[in-house]
C-alpha cells in the first residue's frame, strides 16, 4: 500500500490530507489564517502547512505529494525563491484597468487563446505589479502562482507550473505555448514565465522531511482548487461532470474537445491526459437556504419529501444578475405567490435543479458532448430529497461522493503519475461514492414538462433568447 499527501492552500487556511492508494483518508489537518483579499504572505501559508503536516500521524512512508490553491493568485519571486512582494490575491480588485488592457490585447493579437481577462486573472496582476513596483521588477526571476510557491518549498524548483494555473495567466493550453504578445505588447519578459507541464507530472524529490515525507518522496505538479475538487469528486473521464452546490452552483466536466463559448460563460482547463475540463459558475446556489431556512432543515426536508414534484416555479437568485448558464445583468429571482414555507423550500430546490439542467444543456450545445453522469458535492448534496429532485430533473444518475476536499484532490493528483498511470486510474481507485441516486421515469417525465415551463418564464423575462435552449 502506498500513501500520498495533498495540500490545499485557500484564502483563509491551509489543509493537508494523508491518503492511501485505496482512497482512505488516514488523517487530515488544517490551520486557519486571517482573510486578506488583496495581499497575503506566502511564507505564512508555508508555515501553516508545516504546522499542519507536523500534526499528521507518523509511520506512513509517503510516496508523493502535490498541492492545490487559488486560481489567479500571483507571486513575483527572486532566484532564491523569495517573494519580492506579498502574494497578489485573485480577489484583489485593483487590477480592473490592467485586466481590460490584457483582454483588449488578447482579442487583437491572440483571439484563439484565453481572452476573458479581468481583475481575478493572473496576467493583469503581473502587469499591475511591474507598473506599480518597477524597482522590485528589476529583481524578478519568475512570476509564479499560489500552488507553485508551496511546491517550490517542497522540492526546491519554482520554474515549472501546470496547465490549470497558467490558463488565466495567458498560456495557450491548446498549443502549449506562451503567446508572444505577452512580452512584445506588454512590459513583461519571456524569462519571467514558467515552463508548463500537465498536472501531476513529477517535478523532483522532496527536500522537506515531515509527516512521512522522505528523500524518496516525489513532488508532483499541482492544480487550481476548483479542478482539484473535481478530481476529488471522481469526474475525470470524458462524459463525467461534477456539480458543486454551495453558495453558488458550479459545474465542471471532461470533454474530448475544448469548449469555445463566445459569451464567456464557460471556459476550458486542460485535463492532465490531454482532454478538456470546461466549467462555469452560476450566481444561483444554496445561499437562499442559509438565509431563509437554515434553522429548520430537517423539518423542511421531511415535508419536501411528500411535496415533490411540485407545479410551482421558483428561481431563488439572491442577488442582481446572472452569469451562468446565461448572462443577464437584469436577472432577478422569482417564485409563485402564496406558497407555504415547505412549498417555497421544495420549489427552490427544483428551481436550482432547473438551472443545473440548463447549464448542462448549454455545455452540451457548445461541446456537442452530453453528460453521462453527474458527480456531486457541496452542502446541497446532504439533502436526499434534493439529490432525488436533481436526478429526476437531469434524468441522469447522480453520484454523491464521500471525499471532495481540495486536499483530497491534490493527494489523488500526487498518485496519478507516480503510483498509477493516469488520473483516471488514480480516481477509479481512490474516489468513493457514498451513494448513487437514479431517476424514476414517471418523475422525470413530470419534471421535463415543468422544466420547459421554467425556461418559458426565463424567455418571457428576457433572460434567455427564445430561439435558443430548445
Amino acid at each position: 500500500m502506498a500513501f500520498f499527501i495533498g495540500i490545499d492552500v485557500g484564502t483563509q487556511g491551509a489543509r493537508v490530507a494523508l491518503m492511501d492508494d485505496q482512497g482512505n483518508v488516514i488523517a487530515a489537518e488544517e490551520e486557519q489564517f486571517p482573510l486578506h483579499r488583496e495581499e497575503q504572505d506566502p511564507e505564512g501559508w508555508w508555515n501553516a502547512c508545516l504546522r499542519s503536516l507536523d500534526r499528521l500521524p507518523a509511520g506512513y512512508a509517503v510516496h508523493a505529494v502535490s498541492v492545490t490553491s487559488t486560481s489567479g493568485t500571483v507571486i513575483p519571486i527572486d532566484r532564491d525563491g523569495r517573494p519580492l512582494h506579498p502574494a497578489i490575491m485573485y480577489s484583489d480588485g485593483r487590477q480592473s484597468a490592467t485586466g481590460a488592457r490584457c483582454r483588449e490585447l488578447a482579442l487583437q493579437h491572440y483571439p484563439d487563446g484565453y481572452t476573458a481577462f479581468n481583475t481575478t486573472s493572473g496576467l493583469p496582476k503581473m502587469l499591475w505589479f511591474v507598473e506599480q513596483y518597477p524597482e522590485k521588477a528589476q529583481h524578478i526571476y519568475k512570476f509564479i502562482h499560489a500552488a507553485d510557491f508551496i511546491i517550490g518549498k517542497l522540492c526546491g524548483r519554482f520554474d515549472r507550473t501546470d496547465f490549470t494555473n497558467v490558463l488565466k495567466s495567458g498560456y495557450d493550453v491548446a498549443t502549449q505555448r506562451w503567446p508572444e504578445y505577452i512580452w512584445t505588447k506588454l512590459p513583461l519578459r519571456r524569462e519571467w514565465l514558467q515552463d508548463v507541464v500537465p498536472s501531476g507530472t513529477p517535478l523532483g524529490l522532496c527536500i522537506v522531511h515531515k509527516a512521512g515525507m522522505h528523500a524518496g518522496t516525489l513532488v508532483s505538479a499541482g492544480m487550481t482548487d476548483g479542478c482539484a475538487s473535481q478530481i476529488a469528486a471522481g469526474a475525470v473521464k470524458p462524459g463525467d461532470w461534477n456539480t458543486t452546490i454551495g453558495t453558488t452552483l458550479v459545474i465542471k466536466g471532461v470533454t474530448l474537445e475544448a469548449v469555445k463559448d463566445p459569451q464567456g460563460r464557460l471556459y476550458s482547463h486542460r485535463h492532465p491526459e490531454g482532454y478538456w475540463m470546461p466549467g462555469g459558475a452560476s450566481n444561483t446556489g444554496a445561499d437562499w437556504v442559509t438565509k431563509h431556512f437554515a434553522d429548520r432543515l430537517d423539518e423542511l426536508n421531511t415535508a419536501a419529501s411528500q411535496l415533490y414534484p411540485t407545479q410551482h416555479l421558483s428561481y431563488p437568485l439572491m442577488q442582481e444578475g446572472e452569469r451562468f448558464p446565461f448572462i443577464a445583468p437584469q436577472a432577478r429571482g422569482f417564485e409563485d405567490a402564496g406558497l407555504t414555507d415547505a412549498e417555497r423550500f421544495t420549489a427552490g430546490m427544483e428551481g436550482v435543479a432547473y438551472i443545473e439542467r440548463l447549464a448542462y444543456e448549454v455545455a452540451a450545445g457548445l461541446s456537442g458532448e452530453k453528460a453521462a453522469a453527474v458527480y456531486t458535492a457541496g452542502g446541497a448534496s446532504n439533502s436526499e430529497v434534493w439529490l432525488s429532485i436533481r436526478s429526476n430533473v437531469l434524468n441522469l444518475p447522480v453520484h454523491k461522493m464521500k471525499q471532495v476536499s481540495g486536499a483530497v484532490g491534490a493527494a489523488i493528483l500526487a498518485a496519478s503519475k507516480t503510483q498509477f498511470s493516469t488520473i483516471m486510474d488514480a480516481a477509479a481507485a481512490m474516489t468513493q461514492a457514498e451513494r448513487t441516486v437514479r431517476p424514476d421515469a414517471a418523475l422525470a417525465a413530470v419534471y421535463d414538462t415543468n422544466y420547459r415551463r421554467f425556461k418559458q418564464v426565463l424567455q418571457e423575462k428576457g433572460y434567455i433568447p427564445h430561439h435558443a435552449y430548445a
